[in-house]
């Protein structure tokens, strides 16, 4: 595949600096209560990024304690409605549709002609068995989408496994352009069983992403070079379709997978197409 110079330039940029030392620092910045500064750093935001802040359930800027806070801001009550069919499989995040379809043999599509490992990406080959020949979909979360991951369709939490890794940025050019962008970056696994069998939601890292966070388990990132495998199985985390389970500290992705035979997607689901949380994508075969 070739690529653009400007596309070659941008991940060869990136392959050089400091990413996790550059995105723990912003973190840090990111959580100040400074009150000029983190009111000025939301103000940029909002006009930099055309974020949608009429949405969120409070416009206060004193109501967020820092810029963390302001970012993975809860939104009015109503302002994502949840669609009601009992076959919905809906979005668990704003943003785009960057790639979704079949596992074929195995992979997943991260761009046009270029794929990656379920295996690799999940940290495990047992887990990946449940998805060959399954689907999956990508969604992309720009800075100025609501940063709230939730539920795609009912299930209960069973495992969780933290990979540490690199921090690239997740955007179209560096899935154009890099390999494997999404088994190289840190990322949380995230293993539900259902009614209708297992599924998978994976948060993806990024270039800037401060942290991530679960509603079960807080802040997920346990250190440099720490594989962290959790079994909670035993522990009643259970979700309903559209229920948060975590957040992203700026923008990132979210990939979720399914099993063989399981998922029906709408005709108007394509690459790049822009969606919301809790929007129908697909419907479960029932």
């Amino acid at each position: 595949m070739t690529l653009s110079p400007a596309v070659e330039l941008f991940v060869a940029l990136q392959r050089v600096l400091p990413k996790i030392w550059l995105s723990r620092t912003i973190g840090r910045v990111a959580e100040s209560r400074r009150p000029w500064l983190k009111n000025m750093l939301i103000r940029a935001a909002i006009s930099h990024f055309n974020i949608n802040f009429d949405e969120a359930a409070s416009t206060e800027l004193a109501d967020y304690e820092n810029f963390n806070a302001f970012f993975t801001r809860a939104l009015r009550e109503g302002a994502r409605p949840i669609h009601a069919a009992p076959e919905a499989i809906v979005s668990p995040a704003d943003g785009i549709i960057s790639q979704f379809g079949e596992i074929d043999d195995g992979e997943l599509i991260q761009a046009k002609g270029v794929h990656y490992s379920a295996a690799q990406l999940l940290g495990c080959d047992a887990s990946a068995e449940h998805y060959r020949g399954g689907e999956f979909a990508t969604v992309y979360l720009s800075p100025r989408d609501y940063h709230r991951v939730h539920m795609p369709c009912d299930g209960k939490l069973v495992r969780s496994r933290y990979i540490p890794g690199e921090l690239f940025s997740v955007n179209e050019k560096t899935a154009t352009g890099l390999a494997n962008l999404f088994v190289r970056n840190e990322r949380l696994v995230c293993e539900f069983d259902s009614e209708r069998g297992p599924f998978a939601l994976v948060l993806v890292g990024a270039m800037l992403v401060a942290g991530i966070e679960t509603v079960w388990g807080g802040d997920e990132q346990p250190g440099p070079g720490a594989v962290r495998e959790r079994d909670h199985s035993a522990e009643n985390h259970t979700f309903a379709r559209g229920d948060e389970i975590g957040r992203f500290k700026f923008g990132s992705t979210v990939i979720a997978l399914f099993p063989d035979d399981r998922l029906d997607w709408l005709n108007i689901i394509e690459p790049g197409c822009a969606v919301l949380m809790g929007e129908q994508i697909a419907s479960e075969e029932r």
